[in-house]
């Protein structure tokens, strides 16, 4: 497997593919056979947690939808208010589940976890295996509901993001057909021109400095999902930090770093 990849070389967000990575910036990619779990291709430091950012939607929509309180694509929808995280326009405004998962809305997320409710919210996060499964938050502050994904407590590996979304696509969480049926749509990004349908979500994080304040300069970019034709289906986890800051966010810029070379070695798997 490992020829068939040469062309990330040519990839600036997957750099480590062709010079050596900087001490403490870390990079991974990792695919598996979803049905058996056999490791496709795994590079760099996968074993490695950090915060999962807006990739944790994933889980919130199971949680949403396992619990009732997300309905379909459109229902909820939720009306913003003052004093709701906004640092990105599109969030000033009444969202749905479908607005949701494409603007990586924060406090969407944050409403669906508070109807979760702390106990349960902890409890899927046990049955799900994710990460770290810490939901303190920061210290002292008790927003473990509300900011845990976000820079803080909870973190995640690729391997484990990986390990997370092969038990979602066989459908091994214990939740409703619903639920995954409905994550599914929320999660669907495009079909490629070869016919695999790609499903996934970006993440956008930061390490937190000794100032206590998020190191923008060496933000992570997350994008994790999967790849469906025909009776194959390949579970990916892609994970790239900044060496500079950029003026544009870290997760689309690995989404989109992956997908300019994922049908051609989709295809050659």
């Amino acid at each position: 497997m490992a020829t068939g990849f040469g062309s990330y070389a040519l990839q600036p967000a997957l750099a480590w593919q062709g010079a050596a990575t900087p001490a403490g910036v870390l990079h991974c990619l990792a695919l598996a056979d979803a049905a058996t779990g056999q490791p496709l291709l795994r590079q760099g430091q996968c074993d490695a947690r950090v915060t999962p950012a807006s990739t944790f939607n994933i889980a919130v929509s199971l949680m949403g939808y396992d619990s009732g309180i997300l309905q379909d694509e459109h229902a909820p929808r939720l009306p913003f208010r003052e004093g709701y995280p906004a640092w990105n326009a599109s969030w000033r405004a009444s969202t749905d589940p479908t607005e949701w998962i494409h603007n990586s809305n924060l406090w969407y997320a944050q409403q669906v976890a508070t109807q979760v409710g702390v106990p349960a919210f902890q409890r899927y996060l046990d049955r799900f295996g994710y990460g770290n499964r810490d939901t303190t938050g920061d210290a002292g502050a008790d927003n473990g509901w509300r900011l845990s994904w976000v820079n803080s407590s909870l973190r995640i590996s690729a391997d484990e993001q990986v390990a997370f979304l092969r038990r979602l696509v066989n459908r091994d969480l214990g939740l409703s057909a619903k639920t995954y049926d409905m994550t599914s749509r929320l999660l669907k990004i495009r079909t490629l021109a070869n016919g695999w349908d790609v499903y996934g979500k970006t993440g956008t994080g930061s390490p937190v400095g000794p100032d206590g304040k998020d190191d923008r300069a060496h933000a992570y970019g997350w994008f994790v999902g999967w790849a469906v034709k025909g009776n194959r289906t390949v579970v990916f986890a892609h994970l790239n930090q900044d060496q500079q800051e950029q003026a544009d966010a870290a997760g689309p810029r690995a989404r989109e770093a992956l997908l300019r070379v994922l049908p051609a070695q989709l295809d050659a798997l």
